[in-house]
């Protein structure tokens, strides 16, 4: 695999196409946003973690728009309508119309937030994804998936709404703590899980270098993941099929954040439990085996992510949270299990397996 390419990729998906630059210090050229910003006015949302890190440097990059800054509080628990309104608050009170573009600087949440903003404000304007974690950069600012929490269920007010770029500078890595490193690396061995056992087999090598932050590692590990999943999204755009496959671990990773309380785990964490519980399920129904469970435990352990979740939660209360996932149809829970490694697929028709899959991690 080469981690030297440059080239953007590209998420292919007509008159809503947009490009995924990779690379170090993309942050600080104004080139980076040429094309993404496609008005006068920039608003730029970001957190009052990341702001001290980079605001200056991207309204530096911005100089010559005319830039507006909202800095909101960080965490899982702002993840709501709440903080929604807030930016539209402030958009509303500086005169901000449709020829702004919003610029969503930070991780996940952030993203998630500012993007909804922008897919509901004034009916939809422009945003421009800067990612600054791991996770964010592989996972949540690709594929258009915007939205909010809800006290019964993670993510349930939403919209689709693409960027207009996605800037994955690497450099930011460098301050990112090490729990959300791991974290972000529970979506890249996702990634290998569900299309690409070589990806995989590279990942198991090469998890020192990554956790190291190697610049060269952490490149190929980004890239080969935002190539993954731009193939999927291009291919599905608004999940009526493949692009459920991007949930692996999801069903049960959502229903441990929601039981724990937003925040508590952080997404990777309740992720990587949630990919060993589906890898459970998958071989009660005797698709993998027990080497291929293992492996899967093992590769998250070297990640330095937990393989289970806290055996103090009720099995029932977990049971009930799945119901309320958003890939339910036809009150009928669809998971995304493993065919083999590098091999998933969406089934419903599991059994009693997912029962037994509970039953063995929590025993209340």
């Amino acid at each position: 695999m080469n981690a030297q390419s440059t080239t953007p990729l590209s998420v292919d998906l007509g008159r809503r196409a947009y490009q995924i630059h990779i690379g170090d210090h993309l942050l600080d050229r104004p080139a980076s946003y040429s094309g993404a910003v496609t008005g006068a006015r920039v608003l730029i949302i970001t957190n009052n973690v990341v702001a001290p890190l980079y605001l200056e440097r991207v309204r530096a990059a911005l100089a010559a728009y005319d830039a507006d800054t909202l800095i909101l509080p960080d965490g899982e628990s702002h993840k709501n309508l709440a903080t929604t309104h807030s930016i539209y608050d402030h958009l509303l009170h500086n005169g901000h119309g449709r020829d702004t573009t919003i610029v969503a600087l930070g991780g996940g949440v952030l993203g998630d937030i500012a993007g909804f903003a922008a897919a509901t404000y004034q009916r939809g304007i422009d945003f421009v994804q800067i990612p600054t974690t791991l996770l964010a950069q592989v996972d949540s600012s690709v594929g258009g998936k915007t939205g909010v929490n809800h006290a019964l269920g993670k993510n349930m007010i939403g919209a689709f709404h693409q960027p207009t770029r996605v800037i994955a500078d690497t450099s930011v890595l460098d301050t990112l703590p090490a729990r959300e490193l791991s974290a972000g690396l529970a979506e890249v061995i996702k990634y290998g899980l569900i299309r690409d056992a070589d990806f995989l087999t590279w990942l198991e090598h090469n998890m020192p270098r990554l956790l190291r932050r190697e610049t060269a590692a952490l490149t190929t590990a980004i890239r080969r993941s935002c190539a993954i999943k731009a193939g999927i999204v291009a291919a599905d755009e608004r999940e009526s099929s493949v692009r459920a496959l991007l949930n692996l671990g999801h069903t049960y990773g959502h229903a441990l954040e929601t039981a724990l309380g937003y925040g508590n785990w952080l997404h990777g964490e309740a992720v990587a439990a949630g990919m060993c519980m589906a890898a459970d399920t998958s071989r009660r129904l005797g698709w993998i085996d027990a080497q291929d469970v293992t492996r899967t435990e093992n590769l998250l352990r070297a990640a330095e992510l937990p393989t289970a979740p806290p055996a103090a939660l009720h099995r029932e209360r977990i049971a009930t949270l799945m119901r309320h996932d958003k890939k339910v149809r036809h009150d009928r829970l669809r998971l995304i299990l493993l065919e083999a490694i590098g091999r998933a697929c969406i089934s419903s028709d599991y059994g009693s397996a997912c029962e037994q899959t509970l039953a063995h991690y929590l025993p209340t």
